[in-house]
């Protein structure tokens, strides 16, 4: 139903009928955002008119990492931004920098992979399963690391692995790919948040679009990032996407749209306004099975926007992911900016971090299933999604069936993990407990030391 009405909509965005968002408190605003492909309805909604259909003047605005990012949001030096979906949940519940940040709008879903050094893949590859034509069969698991580590182990070399933050998806799927083939990614404390304690591997934070030529100089030895920074390896020769986080967890939830709790409140129309926009920009990046994706990356290969070669954003934005050199395969739903359900803000998107921050000891002691709920209900806010959708709807711009107006807020339980685990946002404990490696139940970290 989604997909038809995707079709549809080309229709309606051929002949608008759209009315300016009333009331608006600020027109002219600052966003940020990091150079990744999936920062695309921003680009989208600035380039095709979305935002000043809605009476916004806005500033699209590269931020350096995503510290910087989350910082100039809570001293207000910009308006929002393009945010890890762990970012606003993080600052909220107090890890690493804090402040009340919220989100009405999901920017997307997949989008990232994990690559690897050509050294570690040529260890990896006698070891894969191959197919009729020789090429491995994918999902690869993280088992097959494991020779890699053994044998850096033995040279005394500890084995290092970059991510873009501690509260990043990128972190998290690294480690829920790397625990699932039975390798110990480390855990958290509250005297020492290297992430590395008790860990076969050392993973460390590095920026999206230094990844590469990080792993070129050897520093690290592979990565967790989203495009175009994977295939950007692949296009200079130095590494290999070995998994991408599709296979990790099919139409997994990804960046966010996030500003300050303050913004929303004082500014309700303006944020109504933008999240308008960017439902419209989702619409498009996706309609027609993606018939717009060339004349997207095209916005995107410009230097005010991820400035990376037009080739390598379309080698995974236009249907494709490459994984060794030449081997291309289709992969339709690798960027989803909108079927799905992709931008609606689901209380259970918020919760999975929250598990994954406890598991790991980002969160340090045993919550409520209620303490979950309490907090993903703080940051994610559905209702100003819902009045955007019912807005555009009323505008023309889109048809009930676009929409998921049934939801609770909780998508319905998944298993569509590389580990086959059942995840059910209503009940986090149990999800947390039923994981391999990790905290589970009252267990801490004290002094270095897993203790009950």
């Amino acid at each position: 139903m989604i997909r038809k009405a995707l079709l549809l909509s080309v229709a309606l965005l051929a002949h608008p009928a759209f009315a300016e968002t009333p009331g608006i408190e600020k027109e002219e605003l600052t966003l940020g955002f990091i150079k990744l492909t999936d920062m695309a309805p921003l680009a989208i909604a600035k380039e095709k008119g979305f935002f000043e259909d809605e009476g916004l003047y806005v500033t699209l605005e590269a931020q350096s990492n995503w510290k910087v990012l989350l910082d100039r949001v809570l001293a207000g030096e910009i308006d929002g931004a393009h945010m890890l979906a762990g970012q606003p949940i993080a600052s909220t519940i107090g890890y690493g920098t804090k402040g009340a940040v919220v989100t009405p709008f999901s920017m997307d879903l997949n989008g990232n992979a994990i690559t690897v050094s050509n050294a570690v893949w040529e260890i990896m590859k006698p070891g894969l399963q191959l197919d009729a034509d020789g090429k491995p069969v994918h999902p690869i698991s993280a088992a097959a690391l494991k020779p890699v580590i053994e044998a850096y182990a033995a040279e005394g070399k500890p084995f290092n692995l970059g991510m873009v933050f501690p509260v990043s998806t990128h972190n998290y799927e690294l480690r829920y790919w790397l625990a699932a083939g039975g390798i110990n990614p480390g855990l958290y404390s509250a005297d020492d948040v290297s992430g590395q304690i008790g860990g076969d591997v050392l993973i460390s934070v590095t920026p999206p679009p230094q990844m590469p030529a990080t792993m070129e100089a050897g520093t690290i030895d592979g990565y967790s990032v989203g495009e175009p920074w994977n295939q950007a390896a692949v296009a200079k020769g130095i590494g290999v996407p070995v998994i991408t986080d599709y296979d990790i967890w099919k139409n997994n939830p990804e960046k966010v749209f996030g500003v300050t709790e303050a913004f929303a409140t004082e500014n309700p129309n303006t944020t109504l306004a933008i999240t308008k926009a960017l439902i419209r920009a989702a619409i498009w990046l996706d309609e027609g099975d993606n018939a717009n994706r060339a004349e997207a990356v095209e916005i995107l290969s410009r230097p005010e926007y991820v400035g990376a070669d037009a080739a390598v954003i379309a080698n995974s934005m236009t249907g494709t992911f490459e994984y060794e050199k030449g081997d291309k395969r289709e992969a339709a739903d690798f960027n989803v900016f909108f079927r799905y359900n992709a931008t609606f803000p689901y209380y259970s998107d918020a919760v999975w971090y929250l598990t994954q921050m406890r598991r790991w000891g980002q969160i340090g002691e045993a919550q409520t299933d209620a303490w979950y709920d309490e907090q993903a209900k703080k940051v994610y806010k559905p209702d100003i999604y819902k009045a955007a959708a019912e807005a555009l709807i009323a505008d023309g711009l889109a048809t009930p069936e676009m929409f998921d107006f049934d939801a609770d807020g909780y998508r319905d339980p998944v298993s569509d993990f590389i580990d086959g685990v059942a995840y059910d946002g209503t009940k986090p404990n149990a999800y947390i407990d039923s994981l391999t490696l990790g905290l589970k139940g009252t267990q801490t970290v004290v002094g270095g030391e897993v203790t009950n």
